[in-house]
C-alpha cells in the first residue's frame, strides 16, 4: 500500500493551491484520511481530517480557508487551499487508516508548498 501526495509548488499570498493524494496497492476499505503539515523547525501538525461518511474536522487557523474531500472511488483524498499565508508554507504530508491485509496508517510522501509574500 502506498499514498501519492502531488499539487505543491510556489504560490503568492493570497493564491490557492489543491493537493492531492493517491492511495494504491491491496486496499479492502479506507477509514480517515488526512493532511498533516511539517513547517521548518516545527513539530508536524495537523490541517484536515475527513472520515469515510465525509465527516470533516480542521484545525483552527486553516477553517474557512481549507478544504478537504474524497473520492471514495478514486481512493483520494484532495485539500483545496485558498488565501494562502507566508505562514502555510511546510511540507505537506497525506496519511489515511487503510484496511488492507491489516489496518495500519499510512503517510505519502509529503509535498513541499511555498507561500511568498
Amino acid at each position: 500500500v502506498q499514498l501519492q501526495a502531488s499539487g505543491g509548488g510556489l504560490v503568492q499570498a493570497g493564491g490557492s493551491l489543491r493537493l492531492s493524494c493517491a492511495a494504491s496497492g491491496t486496499i479492502f476499505s479506507i477509514n480517515d484520511m488526512g493532511w498533516y503539515r511539517q513547517a521548518p523547525g516545527k513539530q508536524r501538525e495537523l490541517v484536515a481530517r475527513i472520515s469515510s461518511d465525509g465527516s470533516t474536522n480542521y484545525a483552527d487557523s486553516m477553517k474557512g480557508r481549507f478544504t478537504i474531500s474524497r473520492d471514495n472511488a478514486k481512493k483520494t483524498v484532495y485539500l483545496q487551499m485558498n488565501s494562502l499565508k507566508p505562514e502555510d508554507t511546510a511540507v505537506y504530508y497525506c496519511n489515511a487508516n487503510i484496511v488492507s491485509y491489516i489496518v495500519r496508517n499510512y503517510w505519502g510522501q509529503g509535498t513541499l508548498v511555498t507561500v511568498s509574500s
